[in-house]
């Protein structure tokens, strides 16, 4: 493009928007916060609803305090009848109300992708949704998605199973897992013992190992968030005209590298006295 005076002239290309729907946490490490810093380092404008209150550290969750639904289709509609969104990445949802609420508002203002981090158990142990917010994360939010990152223990919980220990166990609850309607399935190995972290990847083409060597760091707090919220920001950075599996494979891919590096770089952070966050600005400071 030229203007007037035959200079060229730049095509300013806006970052796209990303949205977390998602708890708080104080500590900046997970939740929302979590999210937001994650969008932001991965060249995404963030945005955020808030799902839940969280009393919460690096050490554990001492409190959740629900936000009611009404308050929460009231933040998604004045939300998304202003802002395009590009991708949405969903985390904690309380309770059925709360996931028939978010799905009835993304089917109103559908985005391009929406990426689910099956939020129930947190890094401490701590079981953060009852039994009925459990069955609609898996029946109301699971087919809602286009990639679903559970962990272990959140794919038990999905599954009401055992929590695996051992790769083979891993890989038997992959089946089931992608039955409930996700297309991708992140199967996050994490919680396994071993010199490496081996993810489990489900796609429409077939299932493979994403491994990557495990980083000896106790600065776990917010990983799942800031696994999910990555992949969320570089697939909003795909571009419209492309949707295909090589490029959703890649956005993963891309995404557990960056969590890779986050997790190397944790240890020039001091937050708190329990599990420290990952370091989401490793690449800016």
């Amino acid at each position: 493009m030229q203007n007037t005076e035959g200079q060229a002239m730049s095509i300013v290309q806006t970052p796209p928007n990303v949205l977390t729907i998602a708890g708080s946490d104080p500590s900046g490490g997970a939740g929302l916060q979590g999210d937001i810093k994650t969008f932001s380092a991965l060249g995404t404008y963030a945005t955020n609803v808030i799902t839940a209150v969280i009393a919460q550290n690096t050490q554990g969750v001492r409190a959740v305090h629900p936000v009611p639904a009404e308050m929460i289709a009231e933040q998604l509609d004045n939300l998304l009848g202003d802002v395009r969104i590009d991708a949405v990445k969903i985390g904690m949802v309380a309770s059925e109300t709360v996931a028939a609420t978010i799905r009835d508002a993304l089917h109103r203002h559908r985005p391009r992708w929406i990426v689910l981090d099956p939020v129930m158990v947190a890094k401490s142990g701590d079981i953060l949704v009852d039994r009925a917010g459990i069955r609609a994360v898996r029946d109301i939010l699971v087919p809602l998605a286009d990639v679903i990152t559970p962990n272990l223990p959140e794919a038990a919980v999905l599954l009401d199973a055992e929590t695996p220990h051992t790769t083979e166990a891993m890989a038997t609850l992959l089946p089931e897992l992608t039955r409930l309607g996700a297309p991708y399935v992140v199967l996050k190995g994490g919680h396994l013992s071993g010199a490496n972290c081996p993810d489990l990847l489900a796609t429409p083409q077939g299932v493979e190992w994403l491994e990557a060597p495990r980083i000896a760091t106790d600065n776990l707090h917010g990983t799942g968030c800031a696994l999910s919220s990555a992949v969320a920001a570089h697939l909003a950075h795909l571009p419209h005209t492309v949707s295909d599996h090589d490029a959703i494979h890649a956005a993963i891919s891309d995404a557990k590298c960056w969590l890779h590096t986050a997790l190397d770089a944790s240890t020039r952070l001091a937050v708190g006295q329990g599990r420290g966050p990952v370091h989401h600005f490793h690449a800016w400071w």
